[in-house]
Formats: structure tokens, C-alpha cells, sequence
């Protein structure tokens, strides 16, 4: 059906009245930072500084994740051996509290990923590196030997 005749000239299409350009929203990979906002509206690229200053915070972001991690990792340590060297008549105390702080800690962990999957959902390859690499830097300054390496969103 062909609708060229209509007008939408009256319209509101609901820009706000700002004069400023819209983000893009890229559903395919690409390098274009032109009017690519992070996450946020407020998160825009306007320049090669920029970019560059989103490229480090991503990275720090990511680094951050595995910072979550480890510290996840040492209080299940440090409650398990809490709870090893207490009373009986306490030690079903301790591993109730110290379930609690565990699924609080998970909670943070599931929403850390889901945010920087959402980083990676700007199909920008700018920023898709930015989380490979901050990955990578996170591991070696937090990471340890262990099995339990995944890389799904949770």
C-alpha cells in the first residue's frame, strides 16, 4: 500500500524539541562512532577524546567484573573457613549470613554482566574490544588459577 500521499507534517515525532542529534542504533557491527551513545543517552561519542575516554572506562568496567569476581571468590573462602573453625552452636549462624552476603554478592555479579553485555550490544567494534581487553587486563590483575571460568552472561 502506498502511503507517500500522507503527511506527517503536523506531527510530534517526539525528538523532544532538542536540536541535538540522535543516538545510533546499530543492529549490525560496525566502527562508526558518529552519534554513538554507551548504554545511556548522556553517554555519548562526540569526538576522537571521546572515544577514547568511553574506549578506558569500558576497559575499567570490565576490569571491575573480575575485581567482583575475586572478591566474591575470597569471602567464600574466608566463610568457609569461618565456618570450619566455629562452634557447632554457631557455625549454622555464620553459614546463614554468609549466605546471604554470597547471594548478594551474585546478584551483583549478574547485574555487572547483564550491563556490560549491553556494552557490547552497540555492535561498535570500539567497544567491543574495549570489553575483550578489559577482560583480559581484569584476569590478570584479579583473576586466579581456577576451574570456574565462564564467560556466559552469568
Amino acid at each position: 500500500m502506498d502511503h507517500s500521499h500522507h503527511s506527517h507534517g503536523g506531527m510530534d515525532m517526539g525528538d523532544g524539541g532538542s536540536d541535538s542529534p540522535m543516538c545510533s542504533m546499530n543492529m549490525l557491527f560496525t566502527w562508526d562512532t558518529n552519534n554513538l551513545c554507551i548504554v545511556f543517552s548522556q553517554w555519548r561519542v562526540t569526538g576522537t577524546f571521546s572515544l577514547v575516554i568511553s574506549i578506558l572506562a569500558v576497559m575499567a568496567l570490565t576490569a571491575g567484573y573480575e575485581a567482583i569476581r575475586e572478591m566474591s571468590r575470597n569471602y567464600e573462602a574466608r566463610q568457609a573457613e569461618r565456618i570450619e573453625s566455629a562452634p557447632r552452636n554457631t557455625a549454622e549462624a555464620e553459614e546463614k549470613k554468609g549466605k546471604i552476603v554470597k547471594a548478594a554478592l551474585y546478584g551483583i555479579q549478574v547485574f555487572y554482566s547483564f550491563f556490560i553485555m549491553l556494552l557490547f550490544m552497540t555492535y561498535n567494534g570500539w567497544i567491543m574490544l574495549a570489553v575483550g581487553f578489559g577482560a583480559f587486563f581484569g584476569y590478570l590483575m584479579f583473576g586466579q588459577a581456577s576451574i570456574d571460568k565462564s564467560a556466559a552472561c552469568h
